[in-house]
């Protein structure tokens, strides 16, 4: 799969097995994965973000 594939956020919440009311929680927190907002509000993140939120939360584990 492509690092710079871009996936949205129910691909996402499917993945991390998480709520969105969850995910905009740690959003607020600044603690969510790097992501961008399109002009229709819909929110999409790299397929390498996420794989780097991913190592970020084993290491603090």
């Amino acid at each position: 799969m492509s690092s710079r594939k871009r996936l949205k956020l129910p691909e996402v919440l499917s993945e991390i097995n998480m709520s969105r009311a969850a995910f905009y929680r740690m959003r607020a927190r600044g603690q969510a994965p790097k992501h961008s907002k399109l002009p229709n509000g819909e929110i999409r993140i790299s397929r390498a973000d996420l794989d780097a939120w991913w190592a970020k939360c084993e290491e603090a584990a």
